[in-house]
């Protein structure tokens, strides 16, 4: 499910306007596009909320891309930093994996302990860092494939990125905790435990630690054989969705299951799926169209499993997720069009 990168290169500096500042416009867009609305999470009712979505996601999914490219990193310091913006969304912003769930009511929370929501957290520990950060990453360097190997920002951009992110994150923080929280789901404010939200702030900077420490990982070709497109694709979709099982065990009447059980197998299955992308990726055949069999598969799995919980939607956002899902799949065709003349040139 991970976007991946091609081992590290040579590519003409960008000439145009359009050639500089395309590529940092489409990946802010398409951060909380392809994670945020393809999936269902911010709907046509509310899309108001895309603007500081925007902010928070696209500016933070485009730091943690020139940070690792500044690094010279791989896609594994990506995953890593996209680990830790998941948990600043999680812990820090919106603190959704730490205040009780509002969507439940007065129902108790499955697997709740300690102050954390394990099932829902680890769920989006791992939708963020993919869908969020990889994934987009992945498409707009698939779409500019001539400026995949640089910075996109320069220092004064990347301060800027960074005040947007901050100022994005306390408009996040206060429309969900300080007035969707009270006024929309009618639960009490939460104030989370300072040690909650500290070893929040604990794991981000061993997260950051790690993504330099593994800057290097997954930069060597092997000789091994590159599968072909067609199963990239078919593996990414198949090993993805079940990923919404945990939502399920969340949400879904039969809750009575250890909370051992859906963690343990979470973490084994991520860890599976890692290590099968780990694998495909070092391919030396390791082409453009993997890397777009991969997005695609990725998309498909957050847009079918976005539907999992459309039952109480009004019928205007269904269609309007209906539509841009196949708009989005038609935009998909397009560009493996763009990667097969690339390829014959």
């Amino acid at each position: 499910m991970n976007a991946v990168i091609a081992s590290q290169g040579g590519s003409a500096p960008a000439t145009s306007r359009w050639q500089r500042t395309g590529p940092v416009v489409t990946l802010l867009l398409l951060s909380p596009v392809i994670g945020e609305v393809m999936s269902g999470a911010t709907r046509l009712s509310y899309i108001f909320a895309l603007v500081p979505e925007i902010m928070v996601w696209g500016c933070g999914t485009l730091i943690i891309r020139e940070v690792v490219r500044r690094w010279g990193g791989s896609w594994v310091s990506m995953l890593l930093l996209g680990f830790g913006l998941s948990i600043a969304e999680e812990f820090i912003i919106q603190q959704t994996s730490i205040a009780p769930l509002p969507w439940l009511g007065t129902t108790p929370a499955y697997g709740r302990v300690w102050g954390v929501n394990w099932p829902y957290f680890v769920f989006m520990l791992g939708y963020e860092a993919v869908w969020i950060v990889l994934v987009p990453v992945q498409v707009t360097e698939l779409l500019f494939p001539e400026r995949r190997f640089e910075s996109w920002l320069r220092p004064r951009g990347l301060v800027i990125s960074g005040g947007i992110f901050l100022a994005g994150s306390f408009i996040a923080w206060f429309l969900w905790t300080q007035q969707a929280r009270p006024m929309v789901f009618h639960v009490p404010v939460y104030h989370p435990p300072a040690a909650t939200v500290l070893a929040g702030a604990l794991a981000i900077t061993l997260l950051i630690a790690g993504a330099y420490l593994a800057r290097s990982a997954c930069q060597r070709p092997l000789p091994a054989k590159a599968p072909p497109a067609w199963f990239v694709a078919t593996t990414a979709f198949l090993t993805g969705l079940p990923w919404y099982l945990l939502m399920v065990v969340v949400f879904g009447p039969v809750r009575q299951i250890p909370i051992l059980a859906p963690m343990l197998a979470a973490t084994a299955w991520g860890m599976g799926v890692f290590q099968v992308i780990k694998r495909w990726s070092l391919a030396s055949a390791w082409q453009d169209m993997h890397r777009w069999a991969l997005c695609l598969g990725a998309l498909l799995v957050c847009m079918a499993g976005g539907f999992l919980g459309a039952g109480t939607w009004p019928l205007m956002d269904i269609i309007a997720k209906a539509v841009l899902n196949l708009a989005a799949v038609v935009a998909m065709g397009w560009l493996a069009l763009s990667i097969t003349r690339r390829a014959r040139v």
